[in-house]
């Protein structure tokens, strides 16, 4: 019979704290430029609050969460959850960019911290009263599978939404300089074999 592991011999609580130890030493033998640093921080993308930076790759790699909000009801702000990040790039360095699309898998992991969630409350809340400082802030945590994702439901195109026929913008154009009307200015919508353009 083989001798008992000296490990298990040990009290409980010596254990519990052994094996964090361990894992600590040995991530500690990785260089820092080959560990994500794990940094979550504001990154704007158009105006302040509207972004988050989250390093969870090594190099400073990560995702660039973009924040939107959603004022469909009234008096009320809440998150619209967008799972598309943006790629992050030199997430440690003094200007960190964004490009191109993240795998969402990698969005709702990174969800899965807390700190992100929190990051991403503080930012919603502060985005909200930029946006609508009249509205009451709803909290709505983010999804954290695609299958809690529900892409907002947007109103149908109506016919005043759809683009002017060309030729008629041309012609006011032209009246509206004082220039002359040619004969093509005068044809109607859907009189050319080619579909009115």
């Amino acid at each position: 019979m083989p001798p008992p592991c000296p490990l298990a011999q040990r009290p409980l609580a010596i254990r519990l704290l052994t094996l964090p130890l361990l894992a600590a030493v040995l991530t500690g033998c990785v260089p820092a430029d080959q560990r994500p640093s794990g940094r979550v921080y504001p990154l704007p993308r158009h105006q302040p609050n509207d972004g988050l930076a989250v390093v969870s790759r090594p190099g400073g790699e990560g995702l660039h969460i973009w924040i939107e909000t959603d004022t469909a009801r009234p008096g009320v702000c809440r998150p619209r959850w967008l799972p598309d990040a943006a790629r992050l790039r030199d997430g440690n360095g003094p200007q960190p960019t964004s490009f191109g699309l993240v795998p969402r898998e990698e969005f709702f992991q990174a969800l899965d911290r807390g700190t992100v969630r929190l990051a991403l409350r503080r930012q919603m809340e502060a985005l909200c009263r930029q946006r609508a400082p009249a509205s009451t802030f709803l909290w709505e945590p983010p999804p954290r599978t695609e299958a809690e994702h529900r892409p907002p439901v947007l109103p149908l195109l109506e016919e005043p939404d759809l683009l002017s026929d060309p030729r008629a913008i041309r012609r006011a154009e032209k009246q509206h300089l004082g220039l002359p009307l040619t004969p093509e200015d005068l044809e109607e919508p859907g009189s050319t074999d080619h579909g009115g353009w």
